[in-house]
């Protein structure tokens, strides 16, 4: 079922009452018949209906003690009835019967359905004809072509706000862009010279390596060296003094040779008698 409804949120002063009046009008599309439009004037404690085909219409006000009555019947507050009574005349609800049936008189019943507490009740109110349909159908119209032109304007500040927003979004985009790449940029940059740092102190670091190790080579020679200079100092002083000793038994030797035998044996004693 095709559903066509437009509300108007202008706070319409009623010059009779000093209760801000609330506004609706809805497309009711019943099977087997033309199109209606009901147009609802909703107040704290009474509304007022009219409906038309575009060539007649009907009305009807309920009172505040008709409202009072109805709601009294239903056990619920006036402001609860009148909600839900303007919330199945703002919009055609779902699951919902609606008719629309004559009642004698050229008299009209708008009726609909609802589920309460898993009950399925029907509200009826009676319409009568009105003295001057073509005023109602041109009220009803003009309602219309206001609320269309409302909401025409709506849509343009709705389009012009989300082209805004649009363009705003761009700018962050393209900034968020610029962004991203002057930080990879930045780090790129810090990248190579925290590399460049890096590689200039490895290389520091194997030149006093290898001066390091060179010094280490150098000095184990040295001690090498000064091992076996030593050693070959005392191999020969060794022989030095062995050929000392040698030539010290040579001349010991040589000197027993050279003195004479006879010395050795000495004088005679002469002997006394």
């Amino acid at each position: 079922m095709g559903v066509l409804s437009s509300r108007v949120s202008l706070a319409r002063k009623n010059f009779n009452s000093t209760a801000t009046a609330r506004h609706t009008c809805l497309k009711l599309e019943i099977p087997s018949t033309d199109p209606l439009f009901v147009k609802g004037t909703w107040f704290d404690t009474h509304f007022h209906l009219s409906v038309t085909d575009g060539l007649r219409a009907w009305l009807c006000n309920a009172t505040e003690e008709e409202v009072q009555e109805r709601a009294a019947q239903w056990d619920q507050p006036v402001a609860e009835y009148i909600e839900l009574a303007e919330r199945y005349l703002e919009f055609q609800q779902p699951g919902s019967v609606y008719q629309f049936v004559d009642a004698g008189d050229d008299h009209k019943r708008l009726s609909w359905t609802f589920e309460r507490e898993g009950t399925k009740l029907e509200w009826r109110w009676k319409f009568q004809p009105s003295n001057d349909s073509r005023k109602i159908t041109a009220g009803i119209l003009d309602f219309l072509m206001d609320a269309n032109i409302n909401l025409s304007e709506e849509v343009v500040r709705k389009t012009q706000s989300f082209e805004k927003l649009k363009l705003e979004a761009e700018k962050c985009l393209e900034q968020s862009e610029r962004f991203t790449n002057e930080k990879m940029e930045f780090e790129s940059e810090i990248y190579a010279k925290f590399l460049g740092v890096l590689n200039s102190k490895k290389a520091k670091l194997r030149e006093l390596r290898d001066q390091l190790s060179k010094q280490e080579i150098a000095g184990k020679a040295s001690v090498d060296e000064e091992e076996s200079t030593d050693k070959t100092e005392s191999y020969h002083s060794g022989s030095n003094a062995e050929e000392s000793e040698e030539e010290a038994d040579k001349k010991i030797t040589s000197s027993s040779k050279d003195i004479p035998a006879g010395r050795g044996r000495g004088r005679k004693r002469a002997t006394r008698k």
